[in-house]
């Protein structure tokens, strides 16, 4: 900060805010009822001090004898009932206006007590000047009184108002303080009532520097004139040796008021500074808290706030309300095709279309591309196909397309976080499903939710109790079909749901990522079982264990299938790895290094659903894998498709042109096997060879020779 810049700031030149005039204001206010609850237990003690050394005087003679103190002890109580009512301290309207009320009296009494002891005693027409300060203490608690009337009975508040009661209550001090000062002075003491008000005064009106330095400057002024006299009359009496001391003490006081002033007045713009600055971040917390960063629109949180108000409120029919759960689908093409700041504006510019569009209702951003809204279900659906066709319609480019999940209430206890979970689900059972772009959560949809649900929260149970199960698919050569392996699968038969199927389970436990605890106990299992038969001289086939892409992002899964094979005491070739297409395709960084120390762990590593969805060969190219595993798509319809087994040829052909072994799953005819077997195709698993079934069926199988186990394993 420059020179410049700091007288500015420190004689108060430059602009206060709102918030710092207010801040100034009251606190002048608060300060001049500390200074006057002062003054009015001193005049209390003068009052009393005067009858006590006065005694066996008329009432009247005490009432004159006492004027200038009382007015000042009513003076000064105005100033605190004013102030009290002002900060709220008091909230007893009638107490204020009665103080108020009794004060005007009391001055209105020694008003007319004085000007009838002037014309008695043959003053004639009493001069203004004599009664200033009865005057003003009429206008002072006149203006109290109506302050009372006019603002504080309404709930408001004039800060100019109140200044100028502390101006009248300062002007009475001052007065008080220089009268008295002066018969002081002819009576051979010092200036200390004076200094005593002037500092009084100081502290009552902290007002801009500039300003206390103008009015100090003028009292100190004021009174100089009036004392120098009597100064002169000292310093002749003492040889010159009274006036020039008593003057450099009179203006080193004047500069010591008016430092104080400039110092106390910067130190209230300080803390009201600070002050605002702390309630700037806490509005800009609250906005925070309340609204979302990048829309502009409400925020998850203030939308469950409001929703549980909602609900609770008896004068709504929650049975007329409704939840939606709204989702761009496909937005993330979007943000690839044009960029995260193009998607952003996008968002907020579908914000503002939703809140249109659902205008007077509960709107809000979840996250993402997600929306929330709490309506009237009368037109809700309709106003959703509008937001659709402006979804649909805005980008040529990149196809969008706009689910909507629904949930009505069931109670007013419905909790608005569990209401949007209901919505959400709902909405994203129309995820990739032309045509199905509303849905309402229903009791079908419920009991799908819930059987979610229990999968979810009841995964690490059903591990622990045993409910997860291996299920063993054969594998057999394809010329002699004979047992060469088996893919481990994992069922679930849970005490409640009874028999899982696979598609009911995995995709959820996917989901939430929580795969990695199904497979690592499936890993086990197959190890134990292993182990097992091993130790029973019964007869093993290399099982083939499914990893998933999420493994080796949750948990070490090499380490793992390292400490199982130590654990158990494994052969690594009875043991082979699968990993799907999909996986590598869209996470190759991450299980680059997992795959190099499979390999170098010498496990025979198995690509999974070659074919399912879209190939990528660059899979192939990258990565050395020791058997193709061919998915079943390829065998569906396979007799009347012409083309399936043109395909199937080139695959096998491709496999073993750089290496690889190759298995085919999904056999179900001896048309295809036998095919198959003629293509190259070196393993077959399907229903034709047998379904997955618990190891002790499959024992029994081989055991009664309906498998024969192939000398030739690998």
């Amino acid at each position: 900060m420059g020179f410049l810049k700091w007288i500015v700031r420190v004689f108060g030149f430059n602009k206060n805010s709102a918030y710092q005039k207010k801040y100034l204001n009251e606190t002048n206010i608060r300060t001049a009822a500390y200074m006057a609850f002062v003054v009015l237990i001193l005049e209390l003690w003068m009052i009393i001090r005067y009858v006590h050394k006065r005694p066996g005087r008329t009432f009247l003679e005490y009432f004159d004898g006492e004027t200038n103190y009382l007015i000042l002890f009513s003076a000064a109580l105005v100033i605190i009932i004013f102030s009290l009512r002002y900060t709220d301290y008091i909230k007893s309207r009638t107490l204020a206006i009665v103080t108020h009320s009794a004060v005007l009296a009391l001055d209105l009494a020694m008003l007319t007590r004085f000007v009838w002891v002037s014309v008695k005693e043959g003053e004639g027409v009493v001069l203004i000047w004599d009664i200033k300060y009865l005057l003003i203490l009429f206008t002072l608690s006149l203006m109290a009184l109506l302050s009372e009337l006019l603002f504080f009975s309404k709930n408001k508040k004039n800060d100019i108002y109140g200044q100028v009661l502390n101006v009248l209550f300062a002007l009475i001090c001052l007065g008080f303080g220089i009268e008295t000062s002066l018969y002081d002075i002819s009576k051979g003491r010092q200036i200390l009532c004076f200094m005593t008000m002037i500092l009084f005064a100081a502290c009552t009106l902290i007002w801009k520097p500039y300003v206390s330095l103008l009015m100090m400057g003028a009292t100190f002024m004021y009174f100089y004139s009036l004392w120098y006299p009597h100064l002169l009359e000292l310093d002749l009496a003492n040889e010159g040796r009274v006036l020039e001391g008593d003057k450099i003490n009179f203006f080193m006081l004047w500069i010591v008021i008016d430092i104080i002033s400039i110092s106390i007045y910067n130190q209230r713009v300080m803390e009201a500074e600070k002050d605002e600055d702390l309630i700037d971040a806490n509005k800009e917390l609250e906005r925070v808290a309340v609204e979302d960063d990048l829309t502009g629109i409400r925020n998850l949180f203030y939308f469950n706030q409001e929703a549980e108000k909602i609900l609770k409120d008896p004068s709504v029919d929650i049975s007329e309300k409704i939840f939606l759960f709204l989702n761009v689908e496909n937005f993330k093409t979007y943000n690839d095709q044009f960029g995260y700041q193009a998607g952003n504006e996008y968002l907020t510019s579908l914000a503002l279309l939703i809140c249109d569009a659902y205008q007077g209702d509960l709107v809000a951003r979840q996250s993402d591309d997600h929306f929330v809204v709490l309506t009237d279900i009368k037109n809700a659906q309709e106003k959703s196909e509008l937001i659709r066709s402006h979804v649909r319609g805005a980008e040529s480019e990149v196809y969008l397309e706009l689910k909507v999940g629904a949930f009505r209430p069931v109670d007013r206890e419905t909790d608005p976080r569990v209401a949007i979970d209901c919505a959400r689900y709902a909405c994203s059972l129309t995820k990739n499903k032309f045509g199905k772009n509303y849905l309402e959560y229903n009791d079908d949809v419920d009991s799908e939710f819930h059987k979610r649900q229990y999968i979810v929260n009841h995964i690490d149970r059903a591990v622990q109790n045993g409910y997860i199960k291996v299920y063993y698919q054969p594998v057999v050569w394809s010329d002699s079909k004979e047992l060469c392996g088996c893919e481990a699968l994992a069922r679930w038969i849970d005490p409640t749901y009874g028999f899982l199927s696979p598609g009911a389970f995995i995709p959820v436990l996917e989901e939430y990522r929580q795969i990695h605890k199904l497979d690592a106990c499936i890993f086990e299992q197959v190890c134990r079982d292993m182990r097992e038969s091993m130790d029973a001289g019964q007869k093993i086939v290399p099982v083939s264990l499914n990893f998933s892409r999420l493994d080796f992002e949750l948990m070490d899964a090499v380490g793992l299938l390292e400490s199982l094979i130590e654990k158990y005491d494994i052969p690594k070739d009875y043991l082979h790895v699968e990993i799907t297409e999909s996986a590598l395709t869209d996470n190759i960084g991450i299980l680059s290094e997992s795959i190099k120390r499979i390999k170098q762990d010498g496990f025979a590593m198995w690509l999974d659903d070659f074919g399912a969805g879209y190939s990528s060969f660059n899979v192939l190219k990258d990565y050395d894998f020791d058997v193709m595993k061919i998915d079943m798509q390829f065998l569906k319809n396979f007799e009347s498709n012409e083309k399936s087994p043109v395909i199937l040829d080139a695959i096998i052909k491709l496999a073993d042109s750089i290496g690889m072994l190759s298995l085919t799953e999904g056999v179900e005819t001896e048309e295809a096997a036998e095919f198959l077997n003629k293509a190259g195709c070196g393993r077959l698993q399907g229903y034709l060879f047998g379904k997955p079934m618990p190891l002790d069926e499959l024992k029994e199988k081989i055991a009664d020779n309906t498998y024969r186990v192939s000398a030739k394993l690998i």
